[in-house]
């Protein structure tokens, strides 16, 4: 697993929770980084999960993603609900690019970012769920 380049703001990633306790994320589920590579903190990223299960009530620190096309499977909804209010600081150990396996041949990483406008709204969503914002 171990991504091994530093990865842009906006850029969509596999997290591996294992390890974490419930309630915590605690299953690998896909993410987008939302903080730039800082010198002085080799190996770590911030980052928020990506939820494909409607939220029970939708709140400011909550935020549609359409992603067109979606993800390989297990992670293939068309649109999925960022968790702004769950933040996470990562080592890159944790991290993967999504990946696809065709019949008979070898895993295809993808590489996606979202766009400007998303990311954000994304970053809205985090001091909601901070409680920056009210």
């Amino acid at each position: 697993m171990a991504l091994p380049f530093d990865p842009k703001p906006g850029t969509i990633v596999i997290c591996d929770f294992r390890g974490f306790i419930a309630p915590e994320m605690v299953k690998p589920r896909p993410a987008i980084v939302v903080s730039p590579k800082f010198r002085r903190r080799e190996k770590l990223c911030t980052i928020v999960p990506l939820s494909t299960t409607d939220p029970r009530k939708v709140e400011p620190y909550h935020h549609l993603l359409t992603l067109d096309p979606p993800l390989p499977y297990p992670f293939d909804s068309p649109t999925c609900w960022v968790k702004g209010d769950l933040l996470y600081t990562v080592s890159y150990e944790r991290l993967d690019l999504p990946h696809k396996r065709e019949p008979y041949s070898r895993r295809t990483f993808i590489t996606r970012i979202i766009g400007e406008d998303d990311l954000e709204k994304i970053r809205i969503c985090i001091q909601h769920g901070l409680g920056i914002l009210s």
